[in-house]
């Protein structure tokens, strides 16, 4: 049984070890945060340069947060010097896992130092067998949807390259939707799951770190994905322990003072915001198409997106008199590049749109806000997270896109307005469908009491109950 030293009896000692991607890095922290502000003590196994990039992540209860540097080794075809799945390009994504793997001698050796009781991970098997060996209790963390897990992440509906689109058209025995369900593009993305990522499959990967885990830990809430969460539960014969999505409270500061003034010139309501994430990078006529799209749609809108594949930055992306016409002489549109305050851009009061990849963390971002959300998905957990919300939910629409996955900028403009435009009953719809799911979801103390119950039951995970022992 690992220790804790000589802190407060009901102190938790956590480990944390998320995969090298920020789309699963950030929920761990935000995570963290909501330990440590409970008093528990967290040691954050990261890759060596990926520290200084989020230790701003980190909140008042910093003192309770240790981050223990991982040198992520050299492996055959991945990049020098690359440590996170977004340093290199999709096709080389496999060699990160490759290398996270080669990192087991050092994760064992920072275990051993900060000696936890529970060691909280996603990606790794191994990690289940090191912490045990080690008297530590392995927990798997979910970061992504219980929607695309109950489809594509459970053990009766095993996913091999071999298999055809009619094979992985299909839903797994007992799944509980016949609103959310394969698609042509959606199965496109799944084959994804049969490639090797490391020793084994990327399906075969992820159902191993469940197994092997104590308990699987999932980002979400019952009140949304409550049918979803059992069938995983039964599927993989595990306790399924919940801790509410997580996200930040705003941090005080308020929005940055540029965009917040930009904002601001605008009516409520009538800024469409557009962004997808850390990791989702366009082909740069994609890129050209969407802009063009929204400067068709005549209203204010701010873009947040990476740099198009080909483009070392947004600026040099632009279309041709793209910056002269709508940046400079009308003013109605801002093209940003960079890290944004998401949750602060959703809360002001001139935007009334958010056009989203569907990620997990940026979906609930949005069901926690007044806007209207378009949806625009790139990959399997987006496809099917956005025809949960579409057709299960009725909180948003999605942007079409043509048989070779094209979106074209009349389409841009025609989905901006079915869900802007005030004489649309699709957009009434879609809001007033929003609007009470989010007096559920909103709910702070309900939140909270989900991170609470989530600590307790790490409790009953440890050898002698809800009793931390010390030596």
């Amino acid at each position: 049984m690992a220790t804790t030293g000589g802190e407060s009896n009901n102190q938790l000692n956590v480990a944390m070890f998320p995969l090298f991607a920020m789309g699963h890095i950030t929920p761990f922290l935000h995570l963290a945060n909501q330990l440590a502000a409970r008093g528990h003590r967290i040691s954050f196994l990261l890759p060596t340069r990926t520290i200084p990039k989020v230790t701003n992540l980190i909140n008042s209860h910093a003192d309770l947060v240790t981050f223990h540097p991982i040198t992520v080794p050299h492996v055959a075809g991945l990049p020098q010097g690359a440590e996170l799945i977004a340093d290199v390009p999709p096709h080389l994504a496999a060699h990160i896992f490759a290398a996270m793997d080669a990192t087991e001698d050092q994760f064992t050796s920072a275990l051993r130092r900060v000696n936890p009781d529970i060691v909280i991970f996603d990606a790794a098997p191994w990690v289940s067998r090191a912490a045990r060996e080690l008297g530590c209790v392995p927990v798997s963390y979910g970061t992504s949807s219980a929607v695309w897990a109950a489809m594509r992440i459970v053990p009766s509906a095993r996913i091999v390259k071999e298999m055809t689109d009619e094979e992985l058209g299909r839903t797994p025995p007992g799944y509980p939707s016949s609103a959310v369900v394969p698609r042509r593009d959606e199965i496109a993305g799944a084959r994804l799951f049969a490639r090797e990522f490391g020793s084994s499959s990327l399906y075969e990967r992820i159902v191993a770190v469940i197994q092997g885990s104590e308990a699987m830990a999932m980002r979400s809430c019952r009140e949304l994905e409550g049918k979803y969460l059992d069938y995983l539960g039964e599927q993989h014969g595990k306790r399924v322990l919940l801790t509410g999505p997580v996200l930040p409270k705003p941090d005080g500061l308020g929005l940055d003072e540029n965009l917040g003034s930009w904002l601001s010139k605008f009516e409520p309501g009538s800024v469409v915001y557009c962004a997808f994430g850390s990791e989702v990078v366009l082909h740069k006529d994609q890129f050209q198409e969407l802009l063009r799209g929204l400067e068709q749609c005549g209203r204010p809108f701010l873009t947040a997106l990476k740099p198009p594949h080909g483009c070392k930055t947004v600026e040099e992306a632009l279309p041709e008199g793209f910056k002269e016409r709508v940046i400079i002489k009308d003013g109605r549109g801002m093209v940003h590049e960079g890290w944004v305050q998401q949750p602060q851009i959703l809360g002001h009061r001139s935007v009334g749109c958010f056009v989203s990849h569907c990620g997990f963390g940026s979906m609930w971002e949005a069901l926690l806000s007044d806007c209207q959300i378009l949806l625009v998905p790139n990959i399997s957990e987006q496809i099917l997270c956005t025809m949960f919300m579409v057709k299960e939910l009725k909180v948003a629409l999605e942007v079409n896109k043509d048989e070779n996955g094209w979106i074209s900028k009349e389409e841009v403009c025609r989905a901006v307005g079915a869900v802007m435009d005030e004489d649309s009953e699709l957009g009434k719809e879609v809001r007033r469908h929003h609007l009470k799911l989010r007096e559920v979801l909103g709910d702070d103390h309900l939140l909270d009491k989900y991170v609470d119950d989530f600590v307790a039951q790490l409790r009953t995970l440890l050898p002698y109950g809800d009793e931390i022992t010390r030596q």
